[in-house]
């Protein structure tokens, strides 16, 4: 029996190897390059980060691109079915109209009263009845698909009219891609050691691929959630919401913000806003990493009545990123203020930021 239990050892252990090895976590790290001290070589990784982002925006238009092309296709093609049927329709429909006209249902309503009996009455007017009937439905096709062939051209309109857009955007992004490529060739043909820099702005580049994004976009994530308790925040705090009677006035201090984010998740403990000169400022700091988002409140309307947060910087590792990030992050991320989730017969007309304060006035929408 022994021989047995020891025989089957081996076979054990490999056994607890292979399971041990699929149950542990898997973990991998992207050291941080060491950042140039110079202003030059800041200024190369700058380039260099915003080609990576460009390319990456490049990459959604064409994807966006290719979804237009497929849609105008298909809306095309119904257009073109339903103008061959609206056709056919169209000549139904003035046959009707035109016996109306010419008084060809008349006769109908002369034999209606010139029946003979009350049973030749009825038939007369079963059979009165059904020709109506059809009339009304040839006609009522007939505006039904008139009604769908304009709804198709005018989708076809759009869609044509945003696919211009998009086609001088990617072709916009791809000649700063190159300028930017120059500029950045230039600059390490000149440096002091060209192949140095080269590994720097690789290394740098995996960084921002394999963490910097991440983490990016974990803080974007974590406002955007805030922001969606935020209403809740100010109902249940005191001195944060006012009113006369006809406008209703949030004044939020900074600090009561920057408390209410941090009871929201722990990212905020080492991540803060400011309210200056009509700016918002969100920055902070944790190891290695550094994250400022700077931009600015304003009212909209559409698609529906909301406080916006515009972002018009943003930097990570004091290396600035181009505006097709920061695009990109507040389509993914909605990290603005509702008024009718705080009050649903309220609008937002005006909001600014200063000595600390953030303060939004709202009317009733009427």
């Amino acid at each position: 029996m022994t021989r047995i239990k020891y025989r089957f050892l081996p076979f054990l252990l490999v056994i607890i190897l292979f399971v041990s090895t699929l149950t542990a976590p898997v973990s991998y790290s992207v050291q941080e390059p060491i950042m140039p001290d110079s202003e030059e070589a800041r200024k190369i990784l700058e380039d260099s980060l915003s080609i990576v982002e460009i390319d990456h925006e490049i990459e959604r238009i064409t994807a966006r691109q290719q979804e237009l092309e497929v849609t105008q296709r298909q809306l095309r093609e119904r257009i073109t079915v339903l103008e061959e049927r609206i056709d056919e329709r169209r000549d139904r429909a003035d046959a009707v109209l035109r016996a109306y006209y010419m008084g060809e249902r008349d006769h109908l309503l002369v034999m209606l009263l010139s029946a003979q009996s009350l049973s030749g009455f009825f038939r007369i007017l079963d059979f009165y009845d059904m020709i109506i009937q059809n009339d009304q439905q040839v006609l009522q096709s007939y505006n039904q698909q008139y009604r769908e062939l304009q709804a198709s051209r005018a989708s076809a309109e759009r869609n044509a009219a945003e696919l211009a857009q998009v086609k001088d955007s990617l072709l916009q992004q791809r000649e700063r891609v190159l300028a930017l490529q120059q500029q950045v060739d230039g600059a390490l043909n000149t440096s002091g050691n060209p192949e140095a820099m080269r590994a720097v702005i690789h290394e740098f580049t995996l960084y921002w691929e394999n963490v910097g994004l991440y983490e990016v976009k974990r803080h974007f994530q974590a406002l955007a959630s805030a922001m969606e308790n935020l209403p809740g925040f100010i109902q249940g705090s005191k001195n944060i919401l006012s009113t006369n009677g006809k406008v209703y006035t949030i004044n939020i201090h900074e600090d009561d913000l920057n408390g209410f984010l941090r009871s929201e998740d722990k990212l905020f403990e080492t991540f803060a806003f400011r309210f200056e000169d009509g700016k918002v400022i969100a920055s902070g700091e944790s190891g290695n990493l550094s994250l400022l988002i700077e931009g600015r409140y304003s009212v909209v309307d559409e698609p529906q009545n909301a406080i916006m947060f515009e972002v018009e910087r943003l930097v990570f590792n004091r290396l600035e990123l181009p505006d097709t990030t920061r695009r990109s992050l507040q389509d993914e991320f909605d990290m603005n203020f509702y008024p009718k989730q705080l009050i649903s017969f309220l609008k937002a007309t005006e909001v600014s930021s200063s000595d600390q304060r953030l303060i939004v006035r709202m009317e009733l929408d009427l």
